[in-house]
């Protein structure tokens, strides 16, 4: 288990100290999470003179995780920190900021198992956002920094979600951007638009946006779309080439009424022809989700999430693989019971991926020629 040590010692200090001394104050709505975990109810604060209040909160937490049909380099089991992040907010007044510090690794389905060490170094760093956030009125604002992208239904760290691992329709979309963003909010309706990197490419070359309306009390709607003005030939893991030279679209509607969350959304995604970045045929994907939160009582509930995802093209023309070979079509199944007591919180994944038209050197096993991988993780922590 890779992960350094200094940094857990301290985060695991911080976070029983939190425990036992918070102070009150409202919960906190960054980082967002759909739920079903909750950050602590009452988050530590102190007065910062000038700056006023200041929060202190985080996340510690680890995992261990089975899986069938490994890829070369990956392991069958294996065991690490999820989490050691500490979250330092201001969230009043004209000026306001955001920094999440700390180390993370990003599980996902159907991909290789990133340690968090590499994870940390290789895709977004020890600070992997943070931002300022200026507030002229109260229905607009203006974020510049590192921000988490307004595109899909899943967010980027596995607390802030339903489920441990991130889903299919996940891996085809940013992360992280780093850029400017303006907000908007009039009666039921929240605008917001972007001028950022993309895919973390620090190529400043997309636009992103999104429309929200809030139909009322339990049911909301997003339309969002991004996309880049310019195409270009820089990539790396955190930067993959297609899929940061393509436009991208989401609907998503959620319903929550006690004891329910209800989120379907459909996602479309196409990647136009450019011989000069290689892409020697246009691509696209198509694809649907539904993510689903049943709680029982204050301490356990059951998600679950069912995705649908299938790329356009095939070999002979040329066509880029976007998901597990040109043409290819894939779906999941992830069950995810969870229990949470205050702080701390454990809960398991149970996940299913089955392909199919797959290309050989694209899938999954030991050859890249398996259609099929099943999965079993654990995590368990406290999010102070």
């Amino acid at each position: 288990m890779e992960m350094h040590t200094s940094l857990i010692v301290f985060c695991v200090s911080v976070a029983l100290a939190l425990a036992t001394q918070a102070a009150h104050a409202d919960t906190l709505s960054t980082p967002s999470m759909t739920g079903p975990l909750m950050g602590d109810q009452n988050p530590t604060n102190f007065d910062a003179g000038p700056l006023g209040t200041i929060y202190l909160t985080g996340a510690v937490s680890g995992l261990a995780l089975w899986q069938g049909n490994v890829v070369p380099g990956d392991h069958s089991s294996l065991a690490d920190f999820s989490n050691a992040q500490l979250f330092v907010q201001k969230t009043d007044g004209w000026f306001r900021f955001f920094v999440e510090a700390g180390g993370y690794s990003m599980p996902s389905l159907g991909t290789p198992y990133l340690h968090a060490t590499k994870a940390t170094d290789d895709l977004y760093g020890w600070v992997p956002q943070g931002f300022i956030k200026l507030v002229p009125t109260d229905n607009f604002s203006i974020q510049i920094g590192k921000l988490p992208t307004l595109i899909g239904a899943e967010y980027t760290f596995t607390v802030e979600n339903m489920n441990i691992e991130r889903g299919l329709l996940w891996n085809q979309e940013p992360a992280v951007s780093r850029g400017v963003q303006a907000n908007y909010t009039a009666g039921p309706l929240a605008f917001s638009l972007s001028w950022n990197d993309g895919y973390y490419s620090n190529r400043y070359n997309w636009i992103s946006s999104s429309v929200a309306y809030a139909i009322d009390g339990a049911d909301s709607l997003s339309l969002v779309g991004a996309g880049n003005t310019s195409q270009t030939k820089f990539y790396n893991i955190a930067t993959p080439l297609a899929q940061n030279n393509s436009d991208i679209f989401n609907l998503i509607y959620t319903r929550t009424i006690a004891p329910w969350i209800v989120q379907p959304y459909l996602q479309y995604s196409l990647l136009p022809k450019n011989l000069s970045i290689g892409i020697a045929h246009t691509a696209s994907t198509c694809g649907a989700g539904l993510l689903v939160n049943y709680t029982f009582n204050s301490n356990f509930n059951l998600s679950g999430r069912v995705e649908y995802i299938d790329s356009s093209g095939n070999l002979t023309s040329g066509a880029p693989s976007l998901l597990y070979g040109p043409g290819s079509k894939a779906w999941s199944l992830t069950l995810t019971p969870a229990y949470q007591y205050k702080i701390f919180f454990a809960r398991g994944d149970l996940s299913y991926v089955g392909a199919v038209h797959t290309t050989p050197g694209f899938a999954l096993g030991p050859h890249f020629t398996n259609t099929r991988q099943t999965r079993v993780v654990l995590e368990a922590g406290v999010l102070f």
